[in-house]
Formats: structure tokens, C-alpha cells, sequence
């Protein structure tokens, strides 16, 4: 049985309810996955058009040269959006398409871009919510040396100001980075996401320089802000570290894993220091991160809501499957162990009690509101003789993660929103065009717009969470 494609339920699942009135409900895209022109009105590269032209790159060759043509069809994108009868839209902006090349004054067909489309929101009732960055940096920036280098961050502050300049008077909900451990790591220790390196101490410096452009894009934003309604925060790909066995061995990876996933990030955002094992652990692989004297009290400007994207829990070893000492290559590493679980096209394990694990850790140990801003999964999805997209495992996905929600809300975590990963089919990163996330499918010939039947449940469940709390 092929547990990848294979439906998780057969019966489709009763809607999810239990929530409040004032939980928010939404769902999530991102620029260089499906706006397309991508060299139109001012727009230049970002590291994501040149590393798709990378020979072997990307799945087939493709990129976002037109994706879902977004750009194009952003008012009917909209209708579609309120339809679902989501109150957010969580959507990020194109840095080279606000600030071509990453540096000089903004450009006003990029910014005219956003503005008709948080107009368009707005008029339908729909909030926006802006992600400043989801991974398309300037490739001029990426030329003089890209997160590893400390000007980015202080590049990446100027841009935040020019975007809140041109649309702070129509937008509250800002977040500064999406997922800055895939951009480090990802990108800069592994190879596998743009700009495509492979140096551990080039990766730990782009982890410091992204969280300082963070803190130093808050401060600049609330500075403009004043006192006009602003929620401020950063959104971070987490999920748990649960030990193969008891051993000290296992339960050390698990340290290594949770410190390099989680603390690293959380830790400097929230306590303002660095976790000291991480830090003890990299040095002795001869790499430190470059910290100067008030980075740490910029990175921990305060927050006002903490981004959640959750895909999977995993379990961990700190041993080779024979039992040997694993090479640690540069960084703390450990060995990902398989279990016995469902998996999605991805070949993600599906985990949605874990996510209700993780939620209550994230409340014990920093103490922030949490939204969970991406959540959702891949499957082979095939169209109905009818035109119709049964995607029954889909649905059964978001019911599941979307009850560990309130598991974890009846545990008194200050959780206020679910935002649906992703609105419509898209650009997959290196997968290219071979991965569906959408709970909308798109036809990447004629780009036609189809409702699945995940949509459609999405939308069951949230007019019926209205209705209970009426």
C-alpha cells in the first residue's frame, strides 16, 4: 500500500467546531509561488529565478516565470479567497518587485501591485496579512554576499520601511521573515533552495543576519507605526524531536535537533541570547555565530504574535542504524528515523497530535499568542470524471490538525488563528510543478481555478464555527 497516495479516511470528516467567535480563519500564499511576471513593471531577479536556470535545480526545469499567473489574475484570485469565507489572506510581498536589486528608492508599480490587492481584499472583507519575506531576495543582494553578509540585514530593514510607508495605512498584520531556517539551511548549508550553497559557517551566519534583519525591520516598523494599530511577529517552520529510544544517545540527538530547529531561533527572539549547548555545540565544529554588541537586544524587539507553520513531528537518533557515531559534517547532526505512519506526497509523516504537543511547549516556554500560518499538505490529486477534485485525504488532514488546535486551545494555549497551506496549487520550490498543496487545484495550462472538495470542507467548517458561536 502506498501510503503516500492513498486516502487517509473514506468518509469525509464532520467539520471541526469548538472555536471561538474571534478565531481567525485564512489562507496563505507566497509572492514568487504564484504571481508570475516575474520580469514585468520594474520587478529583477531574486535568487529563485536564477537557481531555477541552475542545471538540475529544480524538478523539470521549471520556475515562477508565470506560476499562477497571480499577478494577472489577482481579482479573481480575491473573489475566490472571500468566497471560502476566510476573514485573512496571509500573503507576502516580492522584495524585487518593491525595491528592484534590494537597494534605492521604491518602485511604484510594484507597490501600485499591492495596493489594488489589499484594496481588493478590504473591499470583499477580507483582511490582509503581509509575510515581508518568503525567500525571493534580490539576487544583486545575494551578488555582494547575500543572509551571511551583516548589510543584508540592514538592507533588508530599509525595505520593510519603504513597504510600511506605502501601505501601513491599509495593513495592521505584519510579519518580517517566513521560515528563516529554510533560508539558512536550505539554502546556505545544504544547497537544495536558492541561492544553492553548501558552507555550515556561511548557513550560521545567514541564521544570525536573517533574525537581526528581523529585529531590525520590527523596530523600524513600529517606530513608523507609532501609534496606529500594529501586530508585529516573525513566522518560523517548527515541529517536535521524539527520541528513536531511551538512550543518552537518542536523547541527545533529540537536544541537537530541537536546539538547531527551535531554540536558535526562539531563544534570541524572546530571552535575547542564543542557546548556549547550540553555541557549544557549533563551536566545536570551529563555527561561531557573528554576534555584535546590541544585536541580541535588536533580534528580541517584543513580538506580538508568534507564525506556526507546522507540517510534521519527527523522531531522531544519534546513531548510525548499525549503531555507529554519526559524522557531524560540519554541523550537529542526527539521523531522522521512519515510523510506522501515513505520509503525504511529501513523504511527510502526518502528525497532527504532535502539532498539539508542540503548541503546549511553545506557550510553556515563551509565552507568546500563536497563529498557525501555514498548515495544510501534498497529495496526487486527480480530477473527477465530473470536473470535480475529491480530496479526501486532504480534508482529512485539515480536520485533524485543525481539532489538535483545539486540544491544544483547551490546554489554555493562546492560539487565534489556522491559515490553510495553500490557497491554490503552485510553484513548488524545487519541486517545481509536481507537488499540490492547494485546497484550490490549478490547471497550469489554461490556469482555470477548481475548488477541491478540501475547499469546500474548509469552508463547511468555518461557516459553521460562525454559526455556533452567533
Amino acid at each position: 500500500m502506498n501510503l503516500a497516495t492513498t486516502p487517509q479516511r473514506i468518509l469525509v470528516p464532520a467539520p471541526v467546531r469548538g472555536l471561538p467567535a474571534d478565531f481567525r480563519w485564512g489562507v496563505a500564499t507566497s509572492s514568487y509561488q504564484i504571481e508570475g511576471a516575474a520580469a514585468e513593471d520594474g520587478r529583477t531577479p531574486s535568487i529563485w529565478d536564477t537557481f531555477c536556470r541552475v542545471p538540475g535545480a529544480v524538478e523539470g526545469g521549471e520556475h515562477g516565470d508565470m506560476a499562477c499567473d497571480h499577478y494577472h489574475r489577482m481579482p479573481e484570485d480575491v473573489e475566490l479567497i472571500a468566497g471560502l469565507g476566510v476573514d485573512t489572506y496571509r500573503f507576502s510581498l516580492a522584495w524585487p518587485r518593491i525595491q528592484p536589486g534590494g537597494r534605492g528608492p521604491a518602485n511604484r508599480k510594484g507597490l501600485d501591485f499591492y495596493k489594488r490587492l489589499i484594496d481588493e481584499l478590504s473591499g470583499r472583507g477580507v483582511t490582509p496579512w503581509i509575510t515581508l519575506y518568503h525567500w525571493d531576495l534580490p539576487q544583486e543582494l545575494e551578488d555582494a554576499g547575500g543572509w551571511p553578509a551583516r548589510d543584508t540585514a540592514l538592507r533588508f530593514a530599509e525595505y520593510a520601511s519603504l513597504a510600511y510607508e506605502a501601505l501601513g495605512d491599509r495593513v495592521e498584520h505584519w510579519t518580517t521573515l517566513n521560515e528563516p531556517w529554510c533560508s539558512a539551511m536550505l539554502g546556505y548549508a545544504y544547497g537544495l533552495h536558492a541561492p544553492g550553497r553548501r558552507d555550515p559557517a556561511d548557513a550560521m551566519a545567514a541564521v544570525h543576519h536573517l533574525l537581526l534583519g528581523h529585529g531590525l525591520a520590527a523596530g523600524a516598523l513600529r517606530d513608523a507605526a507609532g501609534d496606529n494599530p500594529l501586530e508585529l511577529g516573525i513566522t518560523l517552520n517548527l515541529g517536535t524531536a521524539t527520541p528513536e529510544t531511551g538512550s543518552e544517545a537518542d536523547r541527545e540527538a533529540c537536544r541537537r535537533a530541537d536546539g538547531m530547529g527551535t531554540r536558535l531561533y526562539l531563544d534570541p527572539l524572546v530571552h535575547a541570547r542564543y542557546p548556549e549547548d547550540i553555541v557549544a555545540d557549533l563551536a566545536a565544529q570551529h563555527i561561531e555565530l557573528p554576534v555584535r554588541d546590541g544585536d541580541l537586544a535588536a533580534i528580541a524587539t517584543p513580538l506580538d504574535v508568534l507564525g506556526v507553520n507546522f507540517y510534521r513531528g519527527m523522531q531522531f537518533s544519534g546513531v548510525t542504524e548499525d549503531g555507529s557515531p554519526l559524522d557531524a559534517e560540519g554541523l550537529p547532526v542526527v539521523r531522522a528515523v521512519d515510523r510506522d505512519l501515513p505520509r503525504t506526497a511529501m513523504d511527510w509523516e502526518i502528525t497532527p497530535a504532535e502539532l498539539t504537543d508542540l503548541l503546549v511547549r511553545l506557550e510553556r516556554d515563551y509565552g507568546l499568542p500563536t497563529v498557525i500560518t501555514e498548515n495544510g499538505a501534498a497529495f496526487d490529486d486527480t480530477v473527477a470524471a465530473d470536473g470535480s477534485v475529491p480530496d479526501a485525504d486532504r480534508t482529512a488532514y485539515l480536520a485533524d490538525h485543525i481539532a489538535a488546535v483545539v486540544a491544544a486551545r483547551a490546554q489554555g494555549v493562546d492560539v487565534r488563528g489556522y491559515f490553510a497551506w495553500s490557497l491554490m496549487d503552485n510553484f513548488e520550490w524545487a519541486y517545481g510543478y509536481a507537488k499540490r498543496f492547494g485546497i484550490v487545484r490549478v490547471d497550469y495550462d489554461t490556469q482555470a481555478r477548481t475548488l477541491k472538495d478540501s475547499a469546500k470542507w474548509y469552508r463547511d467548517t468555518i461557516r459553521l464555527t460562525r454559526d455556533d458561536t452567533a
